[in-house]
């Protein structure tokens, strides 16, 4: 079966690729694919991550198999058609750590007939910009349980003479 996958590169303006490639091939075949389409050289880590309709990220599926017995799951092992089952599901994809390209990455379409020359981009819109957007990351507020948001801590004259504790 042939998948139409539609990845979006999280920026200001609009940077899209549509790519075609078959289901039987894995994770990290369509990683190949997406960091071709966006020119990037694809050799940096990277990861997918399982998401649900709102795009709130799940469990990671690493570039490689970090496990110390080599029994975890990776890119290479998982396999589109297993991963991607019905059209409108979802992923995101980060590219290079040290920068974190992100991406939307949809199963927007699937077909019977086959293809010769997969994987394809078939549509190609927007231009990369030089580098990545900073990403802002933001903690939910806590609920102060402990009452520590009053001002008893501000005076720590207690702990001047910090020998007299036993530690």
């Amino acid at each position: 079966m042939i998948y139409k996958i539609r990845a979006i590169l999280d920026v200001k303006k609009d940077v899209i690729r549509d790519v075609l490639i078959d289901s039987s091939n894995t994770l990290e075949d369509l990683h190949t694919i997406i960091t071709n389409a966006f020119g990037f050289n694809g050799q940096e880590m990277a990861s997918f991550y399982r998401t649900d309709d709102e795009w709130n990220q799940g469990e990671e599926i690493p570039l490689f198999d970090m496990s110390d017995a080599g029994e975890s799951f990776s890119m290479q092992s998982c396999i589109l058609g297993e991963t991607l089952i019905k059209n409108g599901e979802k992923l995101i994809y980060v590219y290079d750590f040290m920068s974190m390209w992100t991406f939307f990455v949809e199963l927007s379409g699937t077909d019977i007939k086959t293809e010769n020359d997969l994987p394809s981009v078939t549509f190609s819109f927007g231009d990369v910009p030089e580098t990545a957007p900073e990403k802002e990351f933001v903690a939910d507020s806590l609920e102060d349980v402990f009452g520590l948001e009053s001002d008893d801590f501000e005076n720590f004259d207690s702990f001047e003479n910090i020998d007299d504790y036993d530690f």
